[in-house]
């Protein structure tokens, strides 16, 4: 088995969709970003990239390449997990974290978990997401950003 972590924050800002975990939550800000800015699909590709020891989204989807350039964030997220398959391995587990002080999340953690166990085509019981805010405190906060942090565990393959 093998353990990686993943992190990602982007600023909020009026005009662009509030993209996470391939849901559109309704929102008056979204991420703004080079791709659609899923910070949890984000957090998920750095932690599958940690676990290979790979690098990070950066070397493999840098923003400086326009064909990156408001790209669906899960289109990223399959060709990491295609990445991790032909290395062997499978997913055991990944558990996420979101932070955000609004809107709250919980009416779409379970489609979240949903989308992200099909990417894997995994079992939904192998998927948490879980959403808090940060009480006011950093940009998060105060509600100029959205994080996203991932753990995940990967296995072989059995042949």
């Amino acid at each position: 088995m093998r353990v990686g972590f993943g992190s990602d924050i982007h600023k909020l800002v009026e005009g662009r969709n509030l993209v996470l975990g391939g849901v559109v939550v309704p929102s008056d800000k979204g991420e703004l970003a080079h791709s659609d800015g899923d910070v949890v699909y984000h957090a998920i590709g750095d932690a599958i990239l940690g676990a290979l020891a790979l690098g990070d989204l950066g070397k493999f989807f840098p923003d400086s390449d326009p064909k990156y350039k408001g790209i669906d964030s899960s289109v990223l997220l399959k060709e990491l997990v295609e990445k991790m398959r032909q290395k062997g391995y499978k997913l055991g587990n990944l558990d996420v974290s979101i932070s955000l002080e609004k809107p709250k999340l919980r009416n779409y953690i379970d489609e979240m978990r949903a989308n992200i166990a099909k990417i894997f085509g995994s079992d939904i019981e192998q998927v948490s997401v879980k959403a808090g805010t940060n009480e006011g405190l950093d940009a998060v906060g105060q509600g100029l950003a959205v994080k996203a942090d991932c753990i995940i565990a990967i296995e072989k393959e059995e042949k």
